[in-house]
Parts: C-alpha cells; structure tokens; sequence
C-alpha cells in the first residue's frame, strides 16, 4: 500500500489543486498565498498523489540555517487515514533537514499533536485565534509615533524583529508587505522603527499580523491602528496566551477565541524567540 503514496515537489499547475484544499478545509490563505510559498521556497513546497490523484499538501519556510517552518499541511477529505499527512511531514522534515537547518517548528491543532509528538516535536507555547467584526472606519485617525510602513524599514527594523520572532524574516516582510491593505511603523523620538505591522486580506477574513515590537506601548499602539484605520469586516488575529498585552485588549475590544494551537519543535531551538514581543503572530504556516 505504501507504494500509492508519491510526494514531489509542488508545481504552478497544481496551485489550483492546493487552493481547493484550502478552501474545503476552510482556511484564510489566498491563492497570493501559494504562490508565494512556491516564490519563496520553490524546492520546499509538496503534494502528495495516491494512486496517481493529487490528495495533500505542506509547505515550508526557511529562515536561515537557525529556523524553519512547515506549514499547510492538508489531506483531501477522500484520501484521509492513509498515512498522507505523516508522509508530508517526513518530506517536509527530510527536505529541511538537508537544507542544514537546526530548528523545524510548525503550529500544531489538538488534532495534529499528537502525531507531531509521535515525530519528536515538543512543545514551546500556546496560542488562540481571535475574531471579530469592525465596521468602516469614519476617518483615519493620527496616531503618535505612527506612520505608514516603508520598503526600507524591513532592513531597518529586522534585528529587533529577528529577536522577537527567533530569525530573521526580512524577505517574507517584504513579501507580506505586498499582499497588505494596511502597513505600519512605530517609531522613537530618534525615528527609529521599534515596531511593525501588517493587516493583510485573507480568504474568509483579514489578518492582522505580523505585530512586533521592543514594547507594550508600541505594539498595542500598532494593533490599534491597523484595526481603526482597516476595512470593515472579520478580523483574525493569533496571538501567543503568554502576551498578556494583546490578550487583554482583544478581550475588551470584543474578539472571540475562534480555535486553540500550539507552537511546537524540533532539532535544537537555540533561539527561540520572544512571545511578549509578538502581538500578532504572521500565521499558523509562517510562525
């Protein structure tokens, strides 16, 4: 039986097939969103066939030789307890493995855990969904120490960010950055950028993140801009249960928790990262 599952690289002709699987599993991921998994990482992404038919998928993320991230990992409906998944995340691992990469994370559902567990991954924290509603702002509102993001603030603000996430992801800033209806900078008094923040469009709902920042002042200022100054509709949001900040203020500002994961590990992570300065997650497939 093993013999029916093949998992190859993933191609431009099978990003239709991937989108499809998003949408049946009901994810936010745009199909801007494959194709930037396949820009960024084009020997990194996978799909799996059974017997010759497209089943499954997962991507990955390489942030230097310190960190990596799998993500979409998704089995079609039909072809589910057959080992599909299993065998994307073996590729997925194997694939960055040989890239040299020390530490492999990924964002685990209750349901994924405990096969994750199973592979060696431990877990690091855990995080919740928020949704909500917000209508059309009025007008957009100043915000101290607040202006538009730019281009060079990617460069700029990349040590700070490399610290709170755990490595540099300057390149895929710059790429989300594109995809963004909203981008925003907190700067000091020195007009030094100390926070950024992106709110993106997404399939079902916008996102709001990635959020970072060197502190609570900063990186609440940004989540309110960029949720005052957005467009009207649902709102998702991930954030880490340890940034009290951001936990607090989405409670009082009306989101609900729409699901639970947890961050988890492999390999050896050395620099893990900081969830106080993480006030919006950039999502479950990128960390």
């Amino acid at each position: 039986m093993k013999a029916l599952l093949q998992v190859r690289p993933m191609l431009r002709p099978d990003l239709p097939f991937a989108n499809s699987l998003r949408a049946l599993a009901g994810w936010n991921q745009t199909q801007a969103d494959w194709r930037r998994f396949l820009k960024m990482q084009p020997q990194g992404c996978f799909l799996a066939q059974w017997d010759g038919e497209r089943a499954g998928t997962a991507t990955t993320m390489v942030y230097g030789s310190d960190l990596a991230w799998i993500g979409m990992v998704l089995v079609h409906p039909e072809y589910r307890r057959r080992g599909i998944g299993r065998g994307l995340l073996l590729k997925c691992i194997e694939y960055l493995q040989a890239c040299g990469v020390r530490c492999i994370k990924l964002d685990a559902t209750p349901q994924g855990r405990a096969v994750y567990e199973y592979l060696g991954f431990k877990e690091e924290w855990t995080l919740r969904r928020w949704e909500a509603e917000f209508s059309a702002p009025a007008g957009e509102k100043p915000y101290s120490h607040i202006r538009a993001w730019r281009k060079a603030d990617a460069l700029r603000f990349d040590p700070r960010d490399a610290r709170a996430f755990g490595a540099s992801r300057r390149e895929l800033i710059l790429e989300l950055a594109r995809q963004s209806h909203r981008a925003l900078t907190y700067e000091s008094k020195r007009d030094v950028p100390i926070g950024c923040g992106l709110l993106r469009r997404g399939a079902q709902a916008s996102y709001l993140g990635p959020v970072s920042a060197t502190s609570p002042r900063a990186g609440m200022a940004l989540i309110e801009a960029l949720i005052a100054q957005g467009r009207s509709g649902r709102v998702f949001w991930d954030i880490p249960d340890l940034n009290g900040p951001a936990v607090d203020w989405a409670e009082r500002h009306g989101f609900r928790v729409q699901r639970s994961l947890t961050r988890m590990w492999l390999g050896n992570n050395g620099r893990a990262g900081n969830p106080l300065k993480q006030f919006a997650l950039a999502g479950p497939e990128l960390g």
